[in-house]
Parts: C-alpha cells; sequence; structure tokens
C-alpha cells in the first residue's frame, strides 16, 4: 500500500502517517510539502492514495488537486482541510477529489475515510451529504458566497485573514491588478463594500 500525504505542517505530516502505519503496517509513506514536490512524486510512481490539504502556501490544494487529475493522476485523492465541509466539499468533489474530511474529525472516521476511497466509492460525511442534497433545492437558497469560484474563494480567504492585495498577488505569482479585479467582483457578488465587511462576512459564514 502506498500513501501521499501532501501538507505544508510537519506535525500534521507526522501525525497521519502514524494513523496509516498503525492501520497499515506494510504500507510505503512518503511526503510532500509544496507543488513542486507534489508533481516530483507523482509523475513515474502510482499511489495507492493521496492525502491532500486544501490551504497549501502558494498553489493552494484546490490548484494541486485539479493539476494532479489534468496530468491523468487516478489514485484516489482524500481532502484533508480545517474548513467546514459545506465550504470546500462540493467545491472539491466536482474538481475530482474522492472524498473529503475536516481535519478536526475522529481518528476512526479518517480510517473509515481511507478504506472507502481504497474500494473506490467517495467518502461523503453526514454534514456534506446533506449540502449536496440542499444543492439540488432552489438556487434562491444558496449562500451568496457559492457564487464564488475556487480562486474567488480562494481570494476572499487571504482577504479575510488580513493580507493586502500585493502580499496576495505575490504568494499566488499574480499581478496586483489581477488580485484587484478579484476582489471588485468578489465585493460585488457578496454585495458588499470594503474588506471589513469581507472578513465579518467570511468569519460569520465559517470560510476562514
Amino acid at each position: 500500500m502506498k500513501f501521499l500525504i501532501i501538507d505544508d505542517h510537519a506535525i500534521v505530516r507526522k501525525g497521519l502517517s502514524q494513523l496509516l502505519k498503525e492501520e497499515f503496517p506494510e504500507s510505503e509513506i512518503m511526503e510532500a510539502v509544496d507543488d513542486v514536490e507534489v508533481f516530483q512524486k507523482t509523475k513515474n510512481k502510482i499511489w495507492d492514495v493521496i492525502l491532500l490539504d486544501i490551504s497549501m502556501p502558494g498553489r493552494n490544494g484546490m490548484d494541486i488537486l485539479k493539476q494532479l487529475r489534468a496530468n491523468n493522476i487516478k489514485a484516489p485523492i482524500l481532502v484533508l482541510s480545517m474548513h467546514q465541509e459545506e465550504v470546500y466539499g462540493p467545491r472539491v468533489l466536482k474538481a475530482g477529489a474522492n472524498g473529503f474530511l475536516n481535519k478536526e474529525s475522529a481518528t476512526e472516521e479518517l480510517i473509515a475515510a481511507v478504506h472507502k476511497v481504497l474500494a473506490g466509492r467517495k467518502y461523503i460525511s453526514p454534514a456534506l451529504a446533506e449540502k449536496l442534497a440542499d444543492g439540488v433545492g432552489d438556487l434562491s437558497d444558496k449562500p451568496a458566497h457559492d457564487l464564488l469560484s475556487d480562486r474567488e474563494m480562494q481570494v476572499t480567504q487571504m482577504l479575510a485573514s488580513g493580507k493586502t492585495v500585493s502580499e496576495i498577488a505575490t504568494e499566488l505569482s499574480l499581478s496586483v491588478n489581477t488580485i484587484s479585479t478579484y476582489r471588485n467582483r468578489i465585493l460585488e457578488k457578496l454585495i458588499l463594500n470594503n474588506n471589513a465587511e469581507l472578513t465579518r462576512y467570511a468569519i460569520d459564514n465559517r470560510l476562514v
């Protein structure tokens, strides 16, 4: 059994490795801390499961997920995040993930999720299942942030965490004008006026 853990926090990688080793004693486990390592370690190696953190510096987990699928990586990908399932779950499933798990979940749930994706099935938590069920209803019932693109959601979270447009542009390797355009679109879609209102919205809706 071969696992690849993608996370920029050493303590998280160590904890996940220990859990996997306890459940799969003969497994091979490797780690990656950024997109460069990810694409190096997936280029000529087949993995049974990839565990991917959504909140990565620079090129975030969503971008990495999409690129892995574009690179024809077939391994099941289980996305882990500190964010709530209802915020990112539908997005990562649409992008090609096989499951989504909140990092605060019990260890038993993580192992159950790994077994499920190994069996060729998708792992969907009860909270995410409810969110997906709600998605078939009236569009007017959807929260405004569901209208944001994946990149707009990323910029929203970065702005709400206190980063400036210039800092975001540098981290994402985009121009200041591009980030400013994203910011204007975000404020328009969420019907907000400034960063202070955006931060309050993000907190109220558990986006950060």
